[in-house]
């Protein structure tokens, strides 16, 4: 179990690092072009989802989620006090990663997000929509080709920082720990509340809907 909150914790803080990283570099290079720093942010974020499922994914199933994690507690296969470790783990390691992402660019560590605001029903509803893609590309892949989810779940990501209104956060962890970043991938936390209630919801919503479609 140590290996596994290791994994998950490690794997989350990468997954942050690249989605603020990628946030800050974008926008100091793009000189205000939000089209390019979105870019920059799916294709980094795509990739580090990629090589992290792929070398953690043996050890602890490569969740990086609590939202996915709790998709996994209701079919039964975590038991609740592995759901309580990975979650905080989890949560643990997305702080983390946001903070070193601001050291890595000479920010102050200690931040709180100020200008990106992200709400009403549009951003909500797509970030339901968005969370029960992500379970469907995830449980899905697993029934059809279980070695293919590491690309599958990186391709879905990418492409659901471009099609959903709110840039498909998708997971409760990174959601919060971006409403402690003042920078182009933050969120101000205020709205963190009904981001991660709808992320929630979509998760029993997928328990009950693609658990039937998927499984034979």
């Amino acid at each position: 179990m140590n290996r596994k909150l290791a994994a998950e914790f490690l794997g989350t803080a990468m997954l942050l690092i690249s989605v603020i990283g990628s946030g800050i570099m974008g926008s100091a290079l793009a000189q205000g072009n939000e089209a390019v720093t979105l870019l920059a942010n799916a294709i980094a974020t795509g990739c580090m989802l990629f090589v992290i499922i792929t070398v953690l994914g043996h050890i602890s199933g490569a969740h990086f989620n609590p939202a996915v994690s709790l998709a996994f507690f209701l079919r039964g296969e975590l038991k609740p006090f592995a759901l309580a470790g990975f979650v905080t783990a989890q949560v643990a390691g997305a702080v983390i990663g946001v903070w070193a992402a601001h050291l890595m660019f000479d920010l102050p560590v200690l931040q709180v997000s100020q200008t990106m605001h992200r709400t009403g029903v549009a951003q909500w509803f797509s970030e339901g929509l968005a969370t029960l893609g992500l379970l469907f590309v995830i449980f899905g892949g697993l029934r059809a080709r279980a070695d293919a989810v590491p690309v599958l779940v990186a391709l879905y990501i990418t492409g659901a920082y471009w099609f959903t209104s709110s840039t498909s956060f998708a997971n409760p962890a990174v959601t919060f720990a971006r409403g402690w970043s003042d920078t182009f991938a933050g969120i101000y936390p205020g709205h963190i509340a009904a981001f991660i209630a709808v992320q929630i919801t979509a998760v029993f919503i997928g328990h009950l809907v693609l658990r039937p479609l998927l499984e034979e």
